[in-house]
């Protein structure tokens, strides 16, 4: 039996991951599953599990700031979207990935790969921080959107907002242009610049250059008025639980 930590902000994708090695991984142990950089770092200090499974992309972060925090000399493998260069990175430091969504086969690959090397597996944290401080996430620059016939590029500087109603999802421009896409909020949350993007409650994601005023509501709510004005001013609430992360959004 080893001992696994989950370091994972989406709650589907951490009950999916956890779903699939409690399947086919009958020595598995899941201790814990974190969300955030400080959360992990407050639970490692106290806990040694065997294999961590890290998304590289954390609610207040990149994961590689963990390292600079605590010593950490346990195998790691991570899930991630990054471009083929980062891959290789993982592969020259001996560490395995997982593209999401994760395949099955490719978990069972890299739990394979653990059983091999855990004898002798050590992480060179400090090569990793070093290749990653050279590689810059790739994120969403435009949308081909199709309208009958017609095929329209739209840029994400063009983007004012996203909001999903009646199981659809629709990109708002700044010129008032409603455009339905085939994205979800939770694919756009990770492909779109976190620095000029923050999703502020299960519905809505909002381009920080929409921003027209704010108002503060109860149970730390915040009001946000948007250029253009959405449908519904309860749209446009920033939620309880992500309204301090929405604070150091603005102020980072």
């Amino acid at each position: 039996m080893f001992k696994i930590l989950i370091v994972e902000d989406e709650e589907l994708a951490a009950n999916r991951l956890e779903s699939q090695l409690l399947k086919v991984c009958q020595d598995c142990n899941i201790l814990a599953v974190t969300k955030s950089v400080k959360e992990t770092v407050r639970w490692l200090t106290g806990h040694q599990p065997d294999l961590i499974f890290m998304d590289i992309q954390l609610s207040d972060g990149l994961c590689f700031s963990i390292f600079d925090r605590i010593q950490v000399d346990i195998p790691i493998i991570f899930t991630t979207a990054y471009d083929q260069y980062a891959i290789e990175a993982f592969k020259v430091n001996s560490i395995d990935y997982l593209l999401k969504p994760v395949k099955t086969t490719d978990l069972e690959r890299s739990l394979q790969k653990f059983q091999n090397l855990k004898s002798a597996f050590r992480v060179d944290i400090e090569r990793l921080i070093d290749v990653f401080s050279h590689v810059s996430p790739s994120y969403k620059e435009r949308f081909l959107i199709r309208l009958g016939d017609v095929l329209r590029k739209v840029n994400t500087t063009e983007c004012a907002y996203f909001f999903a109603q009646d199981k659809s999802v629709f990109l708002v421009t700044f010129e008032g242009k409603k455009i339905p896409i085939d994205d979800s909020l939770d694919s756009l949350e990770q492909q779109l610049n976190p620095d000029q993007f923050f999703r502020i409650n299960r519905s809505f994601i909002v381009n920080i250059n929409s921003i027209n005023e704010m108002t503060t509501w109860s149970r730390s709510r915040i009001q946000l008025d948007l250029i253009p004005k959405a449908n519904s001013d309860s749209d446009t609430l920033v939620s309880t639980s992500r309204s301090a992360d929405f604070k150091s959004w603005l102020g980072s």
